[in-house]
């Protein structure tokens, strides 16, 4: 029986572990995706303007 508990007890953690990075990956790839779609306007801005700054 105690052995049935810590198994159940590591498993678990496991999933806590694993949600909380795939939540945490989950904001990094939006944050990325916005800094992405910034950078593109404002390359697509000094291209068309034909700043060089």
């Amino acid at each position: 029986m105690n052995a049935l508990l810590i198994i159940i007890a590591i498993v678990a953690i496991v999933l806590l572990i694993t949600g909380g990075v795939a939540h945490a990956l989950s904001f990094l790839l939006w944050i990325g995706g916005i800094l992405l779609v910034v950078a593109i306007i404002i390359f697509l801005v000094r291209a068309l303007t034909g700043r060089r700054v």
